[in-house]
């Protein structure tokens, strides 16, 4: 796919990218800071408007990743064909380099819920989570990426486990993988598993992004839960994960996500730069 002449080369010049979001708008604009590339979700400018302007400007300086959150791609009905014509507007629009959704739903009829929720992991699963990223991948002309869920909760009759549910879906569908690092800590924790396991069972080829995030910890009656709420920093074991995400995995896009509560920009250039250090510790650990 070719992209406009006024626009940047739509592959990013480092791995480090940053989740754009409304308040970061015209900073970003004014010190165009050090970023290799930007991570939108682009329901948020379906409106046009104030914010396709700004995000026309950047775009202008950025290469830009886009990560969708309404395809309900986990849902028995078929993806909204309108859905589907206004993300394909914007890509055409602004040629993204990666193009990702989740493995989950969020919408049934004609409710639309705000949250991704998740899916049995069984064959029947599979079998409508691969249509409808079928249906996605065919209208779109491209491969997309899923990402690995989040979740509190597990189903009884989960008939696999999670990574393997991943890399049969890829198998199938063709499709990549965007590997969520604090959702597989934060499902560690709720579930009592090994992450390190789980990052081992994941096929390598196919991941082709990496999200970091910060997470909240609540506790009632003795128990620890762990909530994905995007806004806080990486914790400690986040990284540390990461670390061995990379060791195993080798080195990828990898976004920092910040989705409310948000500070200062600085805060997140703070951990972009973190980013930068881990994966110049990989090239080395790699290299020796």
């Amino acid at each position: 796919m070719s992209h406009p002449s006024n626009q940047p080369c739509s592959l990013p010049h480092t791995l480090a990218g940053l989740g754009l979001r409304f308040p970061y708008h015209q900073e970003i604009l004014d010190t165009k800071p050090d970023i290799g590339w930007l991570e939108i979700h682009p329901e948020n400018y379906f409106g046009g408007g104030e914010p396709l302007f700004f995000l026309e400007k950047i775009r202008e300086h950025y290469p830009l990743s886009f990560h969708a959150v309404g395809l309900s791609l986990g849902s028995t009905e078929p993806v909204d064909l309108d859905h589907i014509r206004q993300l394909k507007a914007l890509i055409d629009r602004f040629d993204p380099f990666q193009f990702s959704d989740h493995a989950s739903w969020s919408a049934s009829g004609n409710a639309h819920l705000n949250d991704l929720l998740p899916l049995p992991y069984t064959q029947e699963s599979l079998t409508t989570l691969s249509c409808n990223i079928e249906q996605v991948q065919d209208a779109f002309g491209q491969t997309i990426l899923i990402e690995n869920p989040s979740t509190s909760l597990a189903f009884q009759e989960d008939e696999m486990s999670e990574p393997a549910f991943l890399n049969a879906l890829t198998q199938r569908t063709g499709c990549d993988l965007l590997l969520d690092v604090n959702n597989i800590y934060v499902q560690s924790v709720n579930h009592h598993f090994d992450p390190k396991h789980y990052i081992d069972e994941i096929t390598t080829q196919t991941i082709k992004e990496i999200h970091l995030a910060g997470h909240t910890v609540e506790k009632e009656a003795g128990h620890t839960l762990l909530i994905d709420t995007h806004s806080a920093v990486v914790c400690d074991k986040v990284w540390e994960l990461y670390d061995y995400t990379l060791r195993i995995h080798g080195s990828h896009h990898t976004l920092i996500e910040w989705d409310q509560d948000y500070p200062p920009l600085s805060v997140l250039l703070e951990e972009t730069s973190h980013v930068k250090n881990a994966l110049d510790k990989a090239k080395h650990h790699v290299a020796t």
